[in-house]
């Protein structure tokens, strides 16, 4: 098996579901004694969170690529950045370091073009609902996304923000994502992308109204995927 870095700790919460995850799938293809060969630095999102300014993304850069660059050092053969928004900074980090790092979106994306879905509706963060970075993404496996909706930005945002990322679920959250999905699928939407690490924790992926990709979810598939690929014959 090859062996993963994962930048974590934004927020330590999806953190521990990759964690789980991966070593859940690993298992599941493998034998019931093997673990993911992992290292994993969680890094303190006090430092990381609510980033608004340039100056503020570029020092985030800085602490992500040193973060890449330790992992990388300590052995790491590939790297995941566990939280979607921060890959707003990608390209420098992936430019930073000689190993791959699975792009979120791009896993997302493939998966999407799998299934055959070319209509969905976004859900995440401020950041990843209203900028480019990761649209885009999504845009080159052949998605169109309906635009944001700055109502439902803000909920999200707070709910994401205040609660999720601090380990809090509450079923005034449920409710509210359960009314936004509904509200999307009238509004046309054919599928949603949870592009939020934290959003499974009050959407029932399985068991919506509408298709449900969970960005956590696919992008700890594709982590094994590439762990096992070179055991799988890769």
């Amino acid at each position: 098996m090859r062996k993963l870095g994962i930048i974590g700790g934004m927020s330590w919460v999806s953190t521990a579901t990759y964690y789980d995850r991966i070593n859940r799938l690993v298992q599941r293809r493998t034998t019931r004694m093997t673990s993911a060969p992992l290292l994993i630095e969680s890094l303190d999102f006090a430092h990381l969170s609510a980033l608004t300014a340039d100056a503020d993304w570029q020092r985030a850069a800085g602490v992500l690529i040193d973060s890449a660059k330790r992992l990388e050092g300590a052995g790491a053969q590939g790297l995941l950045i566990g939280a979607n928004s921060m890959h707003r900074l990608y390209d420098e980090v992936a430019g930073a370091v000689n190993i791959p790092i699975l792009h979120i979106a791009d896993c997302v994306g493939l998966a999407m073009a799998r299934a055959g879905t070319t209509n969905a509706a976004l859900l995440g963060t401020r950041n990843v609902m209203t900028e480019s970075f990761y649209r885009k993404r999504l845009v080159a496996h052949g998605v169109d996304l309906l635009p944001p909706d700055l109502d439902y930005v803000e909920q999200l945002d707070r709910i994401i923000y205040r609660e999720l990322m601090v380990g809090k679920v509450t079923r005034e959250a449920e409710r509210s994502l359960k009314t936004i999905i509904t509200n999307m699928a009238q509004d046309g939407a054919q599928a949603i992308v949870l592009a939020c690490t934290e959003l499974d924790l009050v959407v029932d992926v399985d068991a919506n109204v509408l298709p449900i990709f969970d960005s956590t979810r696919i992008h700890c598939d594709a982590a094994v995927d590439w762990i096992l690929s070179s055991q799988d014959g890769g």
